[in-house]
């Protein structure tokens, strides 16, 4: 015989309450006296009540639901900002819901619109120019953002990609390299933070920089320009890249060519996507504390949604990971 799920009537009925007090009781919206909580609680434990989501959102105006857009989510990078949104979210009794652009800011808008309706606040990836996102604010829901954004005034969560570039082409330069590229991907607006920081380091040593860009940011692209920058007159001897994904893919295109990493070409990309500390040699790159980001963005967001005060900008300082693709000229 089928057993039957008590409903909130049968929890009402036992505790000698009504359907109201229980509802009120149970999505935190009243509080009533000791004894008739205990008395509550005793019963909803005993009956194994579980309440109805959806009956709870149509009372409360809120639906525990948090949603978060990625660029790909088969990009490590991405993955492990999830990680990080999800964990808070969990801990603060929020479910995530996440949505793949796949890198195609033609799917942002309706993907972040159908979204926004099922949710109670929203992070959000975009692709799109700065001038493209006022629509955003007419989804009249809280909204925090990865990347600098300044037409608009959301919260913000953003790496330092400038000082990461930085960094890493002044570990290169130190290690005696003069012939620099960087292979960037234009259509993000974290590439130009990125290039910036690499050319403000070579220009203070009086050094050229060659630019390559990618139509995608991945181990593809890296894989297919590598034979352009290296086949031509004179390649480099140092290489940043927008990120990992397209630095491995250059380094196995580089090897297959007949060059050494680094003997020949020393490389380094953006993110320390896990993959980067198994290839051969293992990638030296720029930690953006990419699940840190995800913690922050979701704190971030949980104040707003809470009606808390949060800091307008949180800036995540990157680290430099070295490892063996890199190495001094002789």
């Amino acid at each position: 015989m089928k057993k039957t799920v008590p409903t909130i009537r049968d929890v009402a009925a036992a505790a000698g309450v009504s359907t109201a007090t229980v509802s009120k009781f149970m999505n935190g919206t009243q509080r009533f006296s000791p004894a008739v909580e205990a008395r509550v609680t005793q019963v909803i434990e005993q009956l194994g009540y579980r309440s109805n989501p959806l009956a709870q959102s149509m009372i409360t105006g809120k639906t525990k639901t948090v949603g978060l857009s990625v660029l790909d989510v088969t990009n490590p990078h991405f993955t492990s900002i999830v990680k990080g949104a999800n964990r808070v979210a969990q801990a603060h009794g929020y479910t995530l819901l996440l949505v793949d652009t796949e890198e195609n800011p033609d799917r942002e808008r309706p993907q972040l619109e159908a979204l926004s309706r099922r949710v109670d606040g929203l992070i959000i990836f975009s692709r799109l120019p700065d001038e493209q996102l006022e629509w955003l604010t007419a989804l009249d829901k809280p909204l925090v953002f990865f990347g600098r954004l300044p037409n608009l005034t959301l919260p913000t969560v953003a790496s330092d990609d400038h000082r990461g570039g930085y960094m890493a082409t002044r570990h290169l330069v130190t290690l005696g390299h003069k012939r620099f590229a960087y292979l960037g991907f234009s259509k993000s607006r974290r590439d130009e933070e990125r290039m910036g920081g690499v050319r403000e380091c070579l220009a203070a040593h009086g050094l050229p920089l060659q630019v390559y860009d990618a139509s995608a940011p991945s181990a593809a692209e890296g894989e297919r320009i590598c034979s352009t920058m290296l086949l031509g007159a004179e390649h480099p001897d140092a290489l940043v890249c927008y990120n990992d994904l397209m630095a491995l893919g250059f380094m196995k295109a580089a090897q297959t060519l007949g060059f050494r990493v680094p003997a020949d070409i020393s490389v380094a990309g953006f993110d320390n996507i896990v993959y980067g500390n198994y290839t051969s040699p293992p990638l030296t790159t720029v930690d953006l504390q990419s699940e840190r980001m995800g913690v922050a963005a979701m704190e971030k967001l949980l104040d707003s949604i809470a009606g808390k005060p949060t800091a307008p900008f949180t800036l995540i300082e990157p680290q430099l990971i070295l490892r063996g693709s890199t190495q001094a000229r002789g």
